[in-house]
């Protein structure tokens, strides 16, 4: 993540104050068992692994011997009691020396960062194996169908997310993309989770969970708020978007990059 905003006493970085919006999120935010597998893979049975922007700690790879980096105090004290207390850092400026592990990890925290070519080159530094990063495309986030109840929220997500290519090109080496399902039951709860459950947008600390929320001025949510709730309660949604209630997985813009150096290129 970036450097501490002027202001912000948790220590968020970046540019959303968790100390504010964060404090429910472990509630809403619980890795997805699913999605875990396809990290894990990713991963390759790496017995050391640093997570950075780890939050509360979603999809830190059993078995592995893991270091958790995070700046926000809010998020750190929401790790489950069985994971060990994260370091207060940033990626910009992981305190690690060169090769220090064996593969880097950041989940839904890429956008977050204030400098992201210096946070995925640090990334690339610390780790001698694979780094992997989940996140979302931002060439296909308007394709969501909340894009047509909430635009400035998408829009938010669309802006804060760096593009797959600037990634690809800061991490170096060999790079894959893979498209990562959504499970409609799906139990991380960012915006795209929800495609099948329009209704749980309606709860307010779903809504509270995915950050791009908090940029929007709250007058203006409660407007998006009800006219989804006015879409679902007419049937308007359901017979536009129905069917994605019958549908169990969402290719959508959750990806997974995986980037390994080339000396440890397979």
């Amino acid at each position: 993540m970036g450097d501490v905003r002027e202001g912000v006493t948790d220590g968020s970085a970046g540019d959303a104050d968790y100390g504010v919006i964060g404090g429910g999120y472990s509630a809403y935010r619980q890795p997805d068992p699913r999605i875990a597998r396809v990290v894990a893979d990713a991963l390759g049975g790496a017995r050391t692994v640093v997570n950075v922007g780890a939050g509360a700690g979603s999809y830190e790879p059993a078995g592995a011997e893991v270091v958790a980096v995070e700046p926000s105090a809010a998020m750190r004290a929401q790790r489950p009691a069985h994971l060990p207390p994260a370091v207060a850092g940033t990626a910009e400026q992981l305190p690690f020396a060169d090769d220090r592990f064996d593969a880097a990890m950041t989940t839904f925290s890429v956008h977050q960062w204030s400098d992201t070519v210096a946070g995925l080159r640090e990334m690339r530094r610390v780790a001698r194996g694979p780094v992997v990063v989940v996140t979302c495309d931002p060439a296909l986030v308007r394709d969501f169908w909340l894009y047509e109840y909430a635009p400035l929220v998408i829009d938010t997500e669309a802006r804060r997310y760096p593009a797959v290519e600037a990634i690809t090109a800061a991490l170096g080496g060999s790079c894959t993309v893979t498209s990562v399902p959504i499970p409609a039951d799906c139990t991380d709860g960012f915006n795209e989770a929800y495609y099948a459950r329009p209704e749980r947008l309606l709860d307010p600390g779903a809504r509270q969970a995915c950050s791009a929320w908090s940029f929007v001025p709250p007058e203006v949510c409660e407007e998006y708020t009800g006219a989804l709730r006015a879409a679902i309660g007419s049937g308007a949604w359901d017979a536009k978007y129905g069917e994605l209630r019958r549908r169990p997985y969402l290719d959508g813009s959750l990806v997974l990059i995986r980037a390994v150096p080339d000396r440890a290129a397979p």
